[in-house]
């Protein structure tokens, strides 16, 4: 692989999508909950003003949302602004909303997104929200030429935005940023590889990297933030995947490996600041697939996916600690995915006090959960009508930010206060109602609890036991 670089850059002018024309809302076409008898909503949401226009219908972000099956709906206990979107059902046309990618403080997110028009003729174009002043907006960022809906866009902390574009065998890379009515355009270079994939902006909020894999080694490319255009950083033997940061220096990066030779998936932390010097992270067991998912730096906590104990399992660690990986029972669902995307930080030292936002997929459709390793038990909730699953994050006060878009708000950001852990009660074995007087979602019994068990002592082809 090789990579060029292209000195200066070019200005685009306005694309031939309306720029003004709000995205349509998600394509999501599992059957509404309460056709089936079933409530959904949230235990608690608030939602941050966004911009409305002219005749936008009044409501709730969650009215229509898809929820946790079996979940209490208390929607007059939510509250949220009229700029929080009505219940308007998805087209069944729309597209799926591009991935969404924040900055790791939350202060910008860039999405790729359609305008509306007909089915295989939209016009895609990146979208770049700001999300830290009094109410979130979004600034479309078209050029002249739609892009395709397989590029992909990472913000900076600067507001511009990284598109990677794939142009027959090579990966072209440019900044974006709004210039008046127009879109500029700083092209950054190219690299000469079939496949990239973008990992999380670096928490310095400067540099974006991207893994390139070969047959026998892969890639770690610095595309954005460099000196002289895209520059292969460090070249890693074997097949790598995933990606989360380890550190706030954007130093530490946790990949998920598998050795050139074949054998199971093992995390490993590559050092920046070394050359990319490569160390194992996780051995959980000498045979197990063991990936990191999410990773976080104040408190050290390490969110997990390993089948060491007989299956796939969703577990969780500290970074450093002699303690063994715990897999909780609750965070084990029956016929629904659970997949972590945001750790509440200035935790420092307490992993076990941090809120986790989980996203879980099921029949019925995407839906969050909030769950914490000392509170032991999954709360879930509806999600916002438009939300791109899996986006999010946390603020230092506690409270999960949710980006959504829909036909009646064009960016919005829901707010869930992170929910208390109550005991049950020893009456009624359900749990407390919170100081809003609203139940914690979904359950109606305790749910079961895995006790800790150090898997070199435990048998790995039995799955473990709750208490």
């Amino acid at each position: 692989m090789t990579a060029c670089a292209i000195e200066g850059g070019s200005a685009g002018a306005a694309a031939t999508a309306d720029p003004g024309a709000e995205p349509e809302a998600e394509s999501r076409t599992e059957p509404d909950p309460r056709e089936s008898g079933a409530e959904s909503g949230p235990e608690r949401y608030r939602a941050e003003p966004g911009p409305k226009g002219p005749g936008d219908p009044v409501g709730s972000a969650v009215a229509d949302a898809p929820g946790p099956p079996g979940s209490a709906a208390r929607q007059g206990g939510s509250r949220a602004s009229s700029a929080a979107g009505g219940p308007a059902s998805p087209a069944a046309d729309a597209p799926l909303p591009g991935g969404f990618t924040l900055t790791a403080d939350g202060a910008y997110a860039a999405r790729l997104t359609a305008a509306p028009g007909p089915p295989g003729t939209r016009a895609w174009y990146p979208e770049r929200w700001t999300l830290d002043g009094p109410e979130p907006y979004a600034v479309p960022l078209p050029l002249d030429q739609p892009e395709e809906p397989d590029s992909e866009v990472a913000p900076l902390a600067d507001g511009r935005v990284l598109i990677r574009r794939r142009v027959a065998e090579r990966q072209m890379f440019s900044l974006l940023y709004p210039t008046g009515p127009a879109t500029g355009e700083l092209l950054l270079g190219a690299v000469e590889s079939a496949e990239m994939t973008l990992l999380p902006p670096s928490p310095d909020g400067r540099c974006v990297y991207a893994l390139s894999a070969g047959e026998h080694h892969t890639s770690l490319w610095l595309v954005a933030g460099g000196a002289f255009g895209p520059e292969e950083v460090a070249r890693i033997p074997g097949r790598c995947s995933g990606g989360a940061w380890l550190d706030r220096a954007g130093r530490i990066l946790a990949l998920d490996r598998r050795a050139p030779d074949g054998g199971p998936v093992k995390a490993v932390a590559v050092d920046l600041g070394r050359g990319g010097e490569v160390t194992p992270l996780l051995q959980i067991a000498p045979g197990s697939d063991d990936r990191l998912l999410l990773a976080d730096a104040d408190s050290g906590l390490l969110l997990i996916r390993s089948d060491a104990p007989g299956q796939d399992r969703l577990g969780w660690g500290v970074l450093g600690s002699c303690l063994p990986v715990r897999f909780p029972e609750c965070l084990r669902l029956a016929d629904a995915a659970v997949t972590p995307f945001a750790v509440q930080p200035g935790q420092m030292l307490m992993p076990e006090s941090c809120a986790v936002a989980l996203r879980i997929d099921g029949a019925a459709g995407s839906w969050l959960g909030v769950w914490r390793p000392a509170g032991r038990r999954l709360h879930q909730f509806a999600a916002p009508l438009g939300w791109a699953p899996g986006a999010g994050y946390w603020g230092r006060d506690g409270v999960l930010r949710l980006p959504y878009a829909n036909r009646a708000t064009s960016c919005g950001v829901a707010m869930l206060d992170a929910p208390q852990d109550v005991e049950p009660s020893s009456e009624t074995g359900r749990p407390g109602d919170t100081e809003g007087g609203t139940r914690p979602s979904a359950a109606f019994s305790a749910p079961a609890v895995c006790k800790p068990v150090p898997l070199g002592q435990a048998p790995l082809h039995r799955v473990a036991r709750s208490d």
